[in-house]
Parts: structure tokens; C-alpha cells; sequence
């Protein structure tokens, strides 16, 4: 099945915040491939042995949405909203398995290079997320802006729309972001820190 168009999408989630709870049940299906796609991708970036299942990820995300009323504006705000809650799922099953503890230390992650997942070494998502907090400490929307591209593989087009800037911002904040994060993930060492 192929991902539907993005304003049948955005139809749907506004009925569904209207109450319309047959919409949930029609857009379930038109998302649900692209969130299987994007849950697979996370857990691929997880270390070995995770136990977490893709299916598990998708249906824990599904339940924390139908949960919660949210103004919903489009499709790329839904996605937004799942890479929100997947990260936080993914997050805290890391911490509730004590994966922080095992002296591993955080490898360095290339946020555009991802695509090769499988060959490389496992992604801290621990790490990962205490590295974002601490960008959104300091500048909350380029915490966001890799929190909607990497997390919610949101285009640059989409991030500018959900957060309501210009794609030159967004490519600037990502490169900015993603830099910082690099040196944070490596610990300070290549800046002498």
C-alpha cells in the first residue's frame, strides 16, 4: 500500500480531532506503513539483542495517540507527533533496561548518513535523547528541527511547515544542530573540551 495523499491524511486527523472516530479507524491503515517504516528504521538503530518489536513500537505509539486530543493541523504535524512519542517510548525502554549502564560509550552518528543502519554500530538512544535535551536547553527549535527530521523523517519542507519557518532556517538550524551534537555524542573531543 502506498502512502495516501497528504490532504486525505490531514482530512482524516481533522475529523478525528472533531470526534470523528471512524477517522481514526480510516486513517489507521493510510499511516500505518509509513510508521512501520519509520519504527523499523529506529530499532535498527538500537543495540543488539533489543527487544522491542516494530509491531510493539507502532501499537504502543497508537495507544498514547488515541489517548490524547490534539488540535491536529496536517500530516506533517501527525508524523511530528509520532516521532515525538516514538523517541520518548524508545527512550524510556532504554532506560527501563538499564541500557545507560552498561559503560558503553556513545558513538558518533552522522544524522544524514543514517541510511546504511544495518552495518553500522548500535545508535545510545539514551545518549541521543539526553543530547537533545540538553540542545532543547539551550535552543528548543533546533532540538526540534532533529527531533522532526531524524526521529519523524520529516522533509525539510515539512519541518519548515510544522514549526512555521523558512526551509533556510531549517537547513541552517540542522547543520548547526547536528554539529553540536556530533561533539556532545563524542563527548567534547574533538572541540579540546
Amino acid at each position: 500500500m502506498s502512502e495516501a495523499e497528504p490532504a486525505e491524511i490531514t482530512q482524516l486527523l481533522l475529523a478525528w480531532r472533531d470526534g470523528n472516530v471512524d477517522a481514526l479507524e480510516q486513517l489507521t491503515p493510510l499511516v500505518y506503513e509509513e510508521l512501520h517504516r519509520r519504527a523499523r528504521y529506529y530499532l535498527a538503530l538500537e543495540n543488539p539483542g533489543h527487544t522491542l518489536q516494530t509491531t510493539a513500537l507502532i501499537n504502543e505509539v497508537y495507544l498514547r495517540l488515541v489517548k490524547v486530543k490534539l488540535d491536529w493541523q496536517d500530516r506533517a504535524h501527525f508524523y511530528a507527533v509520532c516521532a515525538q512519542l516514538m523517541r520518548r517510548i524508545l527512550t524510556d525502554f532504554a532506560r527501563s533496561r538499564g541500557y545507560q549502564k552498561r559503560g558503553e560509550r556513545p558513538r558518533m552518528v552522522d544524522l544524514d548518513e543514517a541510511t546504511s543502519v544495518c552495518a553500522e554500530p548500535p545508535l545510545d538512544i539514551v545518549a541521543l535523547d539526553q543530547a537533545l535535551a540538553k540542545l532543547g536547553n539551550l535552543d528548543a527549535r533546533k532540538s526540534k528541527v532533529v527531533e522532526l527530521r531524524f526521529f519523524g523523517g520529516l522533509t525539510v519542507q515539512e519541518t519548515a511547515e510544522v514549526l512555521k519557518i523558512s526551509p533556510e532556517t531549517v537547513m541552517r538550524d540542522w547543520g548547526m544542530a547536528r554539529a553540536w551534537l556530533l561533539r556532545e555524542l563524542d563527548g567534547g573531543a574533538s572541540s579540546g573540551a
